[in-house]
C-alpha cells in the first residue's frame, strides 16, 4: 500500500514522505490515527504543501540546532500547576505544556514530539528533559514544576 506521510513516524518517515507500507499496517493504524493518507495523484499535490510546513517548524541545519541547544540550556524554565498537599499534582505534566513554558520563558518553539520527559511527572519539583533537535544534536534543560 502506498501511503503519504502527514506526520512524523519513528522508522518509516517525516511528514511528506511517500512510502510503501504493508495493508494492514496502513488500513489498520496509519490511516486511523490520521498519521498518513492513501497516495493519489491529487494526493500527490499535496506533498509540497506539507514539506512547506515542516520546513517552517523544522530545525534548517547542524549550525541552527546548536544555535537552538545554546539557547536552550541556558533558560530557567518553570512550570505553574495545581498540586495538592505534600506536592502531589491533580493530573500530569505533558509534553504540549512543557512546549508552552519553554515559550513562555522566551524560549524557541520546539515540536512536543521530540521531548524526552523522564518518565510521567506527577509532583512538583526539578526535572530534567531532553529534546532532540537534530539526528546529532540533543539538548537537555531543567524544568521545575511549581505550585501555582
Amino acid at each position: 500500500m502506498k501511503i503519504i506521510l502527514t506526520q512524523e513516524v519513528s522508522g518509516l518517515g517525516a511528514p511528506g514522505d511517500i512510502v510503501e507500507v504493508k495493508n494492514g499496517y496502513g488500513r489498520n493504524y496509519l490511516l486511523p490515527q490520521g498519521f498518513a493518507i492513501v497516495w493519489t495523484k491529487g494526493a500527490e499535490k499535496q506533498v509540497t504543501v506539507i514539506k512547506r510546513a515542516r520546513g517552517a517548524r523544522e530545525i534548517r541545519d547542524l549550525d541552527h540546532a546548536n544555535e537552538v541547544k545554546a539557547q536552550l540550556e541556558g533558560l530557567k524554565v518553570n512550570l505553574k500547576v495545581r498540586a495538592g498537599d505534600g506536592g502531589r499534582l491533580f493530573g500530569s505534566v505533558t509534553p504540549a505544556e512543557i512546549v508552552d513554558a519553554v515559550k513562555a520563558a522566551s524560549g524557541p518553539v520546539l515540536d512536543r514530539r521530540r521531548l524526552e520527559v523522564p518518565g510521567h511527572i506527577k509532583s512538583i519539583g526539578a526535572y530534567p528533559v531532553k529534546i532532540k533537535l537534530h539526528p546529532e544534536v540533543t539538548a537537555s534543560f531543567n524544568l521545575n514544576v511549581v505550585q501555582g
